[in-house]
C-alpha cells in the first residue's frame, strides 16, 4: 500500500508574510486537500513574501531536503508587477507537467473567466511534485481540486513505485 502523500504548503504573499494579513490561501489549499480525499499528511506550511528569490530558495530546500512529496504554493500567479512565482518555480524545476497547470485553467475558467489570467506552473523537482496556484483561496482550492485526483499517481511516478501509467480496457476512452 502506498504512504500518504506528504504535503508543504506554501503561502506567498508580501502581506501575509509581514503579518498584516491572515492567511486565507494555505487553509484553502489544506481544505481541498482534505476534501479530494486524496490520503495525505500536511508536514509543513509557511508564508514567504513575493520575492522570486525566496521562493526559488523555498523549494529548493523543501524539495531537496526529502520527507516532501508534494509542495504547493499559493500566491504570486497574476499579472501584476510583484506576482513572480512562475518564474521563480520553472527556474528551479528539473522537469515541467504543462498538462497540469492547463488542466487547472481548464476546469476553473469554464465558471470563471478570470481564471485564465492566472500563470499555474506545474512540475517536479528531484522526486517532489510542485505546483504554484493562484493566491485567492477559492482559486487555490479550486485549482487544487482540478488536479488532487492525478497526483498520487503523479508522486508514485516520482517515487519509482509506478512504472507506467494505467491504460483502458478495451472499449473504454483514455482519460
Amino acid at each position: 500500500m502506498r504512504s500518504p502523500m506528504r504535503v508543504a504548503i506554501v503561502t506567498v504573499s508580501d502581506g501575509v508574510a509581514s503579518g498584516a494579513r491572515e492567511d486565507r490561501g494555505g487553509p484553502a489549499c489544506e481544505k481541498a486537500l482534505s476534501d479530494s480525499k486524496v490520503e495525505h499528511v500536511v508536514v509543513s506550511r509557511e508564508s514567504i513574501p513575493d520575492d522570486r528569490d525566496r521562493i526559488a530558495e523555498t523549494v529548493r530546500r523543501r524539495a531537496d531536503e526529502g520527507g516532501t512529496d508534494l509542495i504547493v504554493l499559493t500566491g504570486g500567479t497574476g499579472v501584476s508587477p510583484r506576482d513572480r512565482t512562475p518564474e521563480a518555480v520553472r527556474g528551479v524545476l528539473d522537469i515541467e507537467a504543462p498538462g497540469l497547470a492547463e488542466k487547472m485553467r481548464a476546469d476553473t475558467g469554464r465558471d470563471f473567466p478570470a481564471a485564465y489570467l492566472s500563470r499555474q506552473v506545474a512540475g517536479v523537482r528531484g522526486r517532489t511534485i510542485v505546483v504554484a496556484l493562484p493566491g485567492s483561496p477559492g482559486g487555490a482550492a479550486d485549482c487544487l481540486r482540478a488536479v488532487a485526483d492525478l497526483l498520487p499517481h503523479a508522486i508514485g511516478l516520482v517515487r519509482g513505485e509506478q512504472p507506467e501509467h494505467p491504460r483502458p480496457g478495451p472499449g473504454t476512452a483514455s482519460p
